[in-house]
C-alpha cells in the first residue's frame, strides 16, 4: 500500500482543519469526558457535534449520499479521523449507531430497512444499544439462551442481556436471540432482530455501576417482548453469521493508532513534567525505555490499521484479521495506562483534584474492561489460531 497522501487528500486535510477551527469549541475538547462529573452533559455535547458533523455531511463520511452519508473515499474518512483526534473533537454520536449496526445494516439490510434507519441513526433520532452478552454468554456467544418464539406475524422474546452500553439512553437495540433450540451446531439457531425499545412494552434496563463510578453498562430484561419478523436482520436462524459482521466493523478501527500517538505525546510531557528523585521522571532510563516500547508499538497498530483500510478500500467486509489488531491494541491500551501510572508513582495512588492524575487513574479503571469487551483476549487469540493460522481446534 502507498502510505503517501495525493494532493487532492491534502486538499482535502487543509479544508477539514480549516473547518476544525471555526466550528470546534474549546470547551468540547475530548479529554473532558475522563474527568467530568456530569456524563450528561458530555452526552449533550455529543449531540451537538454529530449534528454539526452532519450538516457539513463529515458525520458518515463512506455511507451512501443516497441514505445521508457523506459519499467520500475511503482515504478522506482517514483523513478525517486524524484531523478530529490531533483537533481534540468528541466522538461523533452517541450509542452504537455509526459505529456498529449503520454498517451492518447497509451491508446486509433490505432497502426497506436502509431507508428507514439510516437516516434515523445520522439525525441521531435513533440511539442504538448491542444486546449480544448475557451472564451466561459472554466470550462463547453462541451459547446464548435469550429467545423468540414465533407467534404469527411477530417474535415473542423472554431472556436476559448485560453489559449493554449506552442502554439507559438507547431507544433501538440490535439484539441476538434463538430461534431454534435444537439447532447443531448452537450458532445456526440465532436470529438478529432490531428492536424499538421506547415503544415495546416488556423491556426493563438496569445500569450497572462500574469500578470508575459511572453506569454505562447495562442488563436488559425481555418478558413477553413482541416484535415483528419483519424486523429481522438478513436472515432466521443465520443471525450468527450478521453478527460477526458487526463485531468485525467494531473491531476493525483504523483510528486507534492515532489515538495511541496522542496518548503518548501526552504521556511524554507528563513524563517531563513529574519529579522522581528530584529529576523529571523522562530522565529515568527505565522511563524512557517504556515510552520507547510504546512508540514501536504504536507503529504496528498504525500498520495493521493500514492493512484493514485497504480490504475496507476493496470493499471487503472485515475479516478475521481484524481480530489480531483488537487484542494488540486493547492489551496495549493497559500498558500504556500502567506507564502511567509509574510516571505518576505514589500520586497515583491519591484523591486529587490535578486533571492529569484524575485522567490516568480513571483511564487506568477503565481500560481494565477493553481485553473483555468486544470479545476476551483468550477467545479471540483462539480465533486467530484456528481460522488465521489454520490450528487445530
Amino acid at each position: 500500500m502507498d502510505f503517501n497522501y495525493s494532493p487532492e487528500d491534502e486538499a482535502f486535510r487543509k479544508e477539514v482543519r480549516e473547518w476544525l477551527e471555526e466550528n470546534l469549541p474549546q470547551e468540547w475538547r475530548r479529554d473532558r469526558y475522563m474527568t467530568m462529573a456530569d456524563r450528561d452533559e458530555w452526552v449533550q455535547v455529543q449531540l451537538a457535534w454529530q449534528k454539526k458533523r452532519y450538516e457539513k455531511g463529515w458525520l458518515a463520511p463512506t455511507w451512501p449520499k443516497e441514505y445521508g452519508g457523506g459519499g467520500l473515499t475511503m482515504m478522506q474518512t482517514v483523513i478525517l479521523d486524524e484531523e478530529f483526534t490531533r483537533a481534540n473533537a468528541p466522538q461523533a454520536g452517541v450509542g452504537m449507531g455509526l459505529s456498529l449496526i449503520g454498517p451492518t445494516i447497509l451491508a446486509v439490510g433490505t432497502e426497506e430497512q436502509k431507508r428507514h434507519y439510516i437516516p434515523r441513526i445520522l439525525s441521531a433520532e435513533d440511539i442504538w444499544c448491542q444486546g449480544f452478552s448475557e451472564p451466561n454468554a459472554g466470550s462463547d456467544l453462541a451459547s446464548l439462551q435469550c429467545k423468540a418464539v414465533v407467534d404469527g406475524d411477530d417474535y415473542v422474546i423472554n431472556g436476559q442481556k448485560t453489559w449493554s452500553t449506552g442502554a439507559h439512553r438507547a431507544n433501538m437495540c440490535f439484539l441476538l436471540v434463538r430461534t431454534d433450540p435444537n439447532a447443531v451446531p448452537k450458532h445456526r439457531g440465532i436470529t438478529y432482530l432490531l428492536v424499538d425499545m421506547r415503544n415495546t412494552p416488556g423491556i426493563e434496563v438496569r445500569p450497572l455501576k462500574q469500578i470508575t463510578g459511572s453506569a454505562e453498562f447495562n442488563e436488559i430484561f425481555f418478558d413477553n417482548v413482541r416484535v415483528p419478523r419483519s424486523n429481522v436482520l438478513g436472515q432466521e436462524n443465520r443471525g450468527w453469521y450478521v453478527a460477526m459482521a458487526t463485531l468485525g466493523y467494531e473491531r476493525s478501527s483504523t483510528s486507534q493508532g492515532i489515538i495511541f500517538k496522542r496518548s503518548l505525546e501526552e504521556l511524554t510531557k507528563l513524563a517531563a513534567k513529574k519529579m522522581r528523585n528530584g529529576r523529571p521522571a523522562i530522565e529515568d532510563p527505565s522511563i524512557r525505555e517504556l515510552l520507547a516500547q510504546c512508540a514501536a508499538e504504536i507503529q504496528v497498530v498504525v500498520l495493521n490499521g493500514y492493512r484493514l483500510l485497504t480490504n475496507r478500500i476493496k470493499g471487503q467486509v472485515p475479516g478475521p484479521e481484524a481480530q489480531m489488531t483488537k487484542v494488540f491494541w486493547s492489551e496495549m491500551n493497559e500498558r500504556m495506562a500502567n506507564l502511567a501510572l509509574e510516571i505518576l508513582g505514589p500520586e497515583a495512588t491519591l484523591q486529587d483534584d490535578d486533571e492529569d492524575i484524575r485522567r490516568w487513574q480513571m483511564t487506568f479503571l477503565s481500560v481494565k474492561a477493553s481485553t473483555i469487551s468486544m470479545g476476551t483476549s483468550e477467545i479471540i487469540r483462539n480465533i486467530i489460531g484456528e481460522r488465521i493460522l489454520g490450528l487445530p481446534r
